[in-house]
């Protein structure tokens, strides 16, 4: 289960930023944007996260995923179109294999959002 290698390393980011705040904010929310093409499964990265952050900084933190879905572009057609997870990875029109991937590959925290005496929201750098 690489989800849950990879909650480890969003754990690691958030906590690296957190230490370097003067004063240390209870985060109430991390906004994860995962494109479809990661094959990160959002439920199974969502329990990873509840169960890792038990007894953290981040303890009752929500995890709140975005997913992207996957775009390609077929420079035989001019056209973008979403190929089929799994399934099929070529040109719906022309059936030219997928080498233009215009979106689906993100994993990159968005933002995380805390609590202090005036409701921000902050984005990592």
């Amino acid at each position: 289960m690489h989800e849950t290698d990879m909650t480890k390393a969003l754990i690691l980011t958030v906590k690296d930023w957190w230490e370097a705040q003067p004063e240390k904010p209870q985060i109430t929310k991390v906004h994860l944007t995962v494109g479809k093409f990661t094959c990160v499964e959002p439920m199974s990265l969502q329990f990873a996260f509840k169960v890792q952050t038990e007894n953290t900084f981040l303890a009752g933190a929500e995890l709140v995923i975005t997913e992207i879905p996957l775009i390609a572009f077929c420079h035989r057609c001019q056209e973008e179109y979403f190929p089929e997870m799994g399934q099929r990875y070529t040109c719906p029109n022309c059936g030219q294999p997928m080498e233009d991937i215009r979106s689906g590959r993100e994993l990159k925290i968005e933002r995380v959002e805390f609590s202090d005496s005036s409701p921000t929201k902050q984005s990592l750098p």
